[in-house]
């Protein structure tokens, strides 16, 4: 009997996005055609949060989702917020709490008002028992604090997205965390240092992911005229990370798939890719 491989999954894609509208069937084609057969789209907000649980629901082999509120808007963010997100959470289709976490680099929200909303995902990750995905800007002590309190209530998590030192790549792993690789990694200029330091992460706790539509990797050839990322790009992403430790892209496919159905129980959902998925 044939062995099932799984094909690419991408464990981050705003795809809800209004980037999206216009053409999202389109979209949903070129993924599956790139060979990706799972998404989870990230929900930011109240809005996108049910917006993907919607479309996970609808599409359940080939979508899950994230539920809560990005540190961005963290000062519109108040306890009826949290308590529609709790009812939202125990939606199967949605597989993580977040995005959630600390950004410091824009402040969008004040710093005491983005902790106060993190810890309230912290502790509703403690009862409802699903992973967090994870953001962390510029505020990696902090983050790193609150996230350790709550470390052995939490089910396990995410950093998403990762672009810091190695350092701190040492201490999330120390905290069981998985690690999200993007685009950022086919950054020439930005992205140096997680070139060098990505295979450090151990190959079960790295996953890929595109943060569409943010974060079109800068090494594809040709340009797209476009600087809308999509998921279709994650093989981009994944023969970077594959070129920069040395290993073989169909290999590591597999891995950050299977590392995926673990950390989010998607096992009874994924298809591989040998079968056929519905259609839109």
């Amino acid at each position: 009997m044939k062995k099932k491989m799984h094909g690419l999954i991408d464990i981050g894609a705003n795809l809800t996005h209004s980037a999206f509208e216009a053409d999202f069937e389109d979209v949903v084609t070129a993924a599956k055609a790139a060979g990706l057969t799972h998404i989870i789209l990230t929900g930011t907000d109240m809005q996108t949060s049910e917006a993907a649980a919607k479309l996970a629901g609808e599409h359940p082999s080939f979508f899950s989702s994230t539920a809560g509120f990005h540190p961005h808007i963290s000062q519109h963010v108040n306890p009826v917020n949290f308590a529609l997100l709790k009812v939202l959470l125990q939606n199967p289709a949605v597989v993580a709490i977040g995005e959630t976490g600390l950004d410091y680099n824009r402040n969008y929200s004040e710093p005491q008002m983005q902790r106060r909303v993190f810890e309230a995902h912290l502790e509703l990750a403690c009862t409802v028992r699903k992973p967090l995905f994870l953001h962390q800007r510029d505020a990696h002590t902090e983050f790193l604090e609150m996230l350790s309190a709550f470390r052995a209530k939490i089910s396990g998590g995410v950093v998403h997205c990762f672009t810091d030192s190695h350092k701190a790549l040492k201490e999330y792993l120390d905290l069981g965390m998985y690690i999200g690789i993007t685009g950022w990694i086919c950054d020439e200029r930005r992205g140096k240092t997680l070139q060098d330091i990505v295979t450090y992460i151990p190959h079960d706790r790295l996953l890929i992911e595109t943060d569409a539509p943010y974060l079109l990797p800068r090494s594809l050839r040709p340009k797209p005229k476009s600087r809308r990322n999509e998921p279709k790009y994650l093989t981009e992403v994944l023969g970077r990370i594959a070129a920069c430790r040395n290993e073989d892209a169909n290999w590591l496919r597999n891995v950050t798939a299977q590392n995926a159905c673990t950390l989010f129980q998607l096992n009874n959902k994924v298809l591989s890719h040998t079968e056929h998925s519905e259609g839109f």
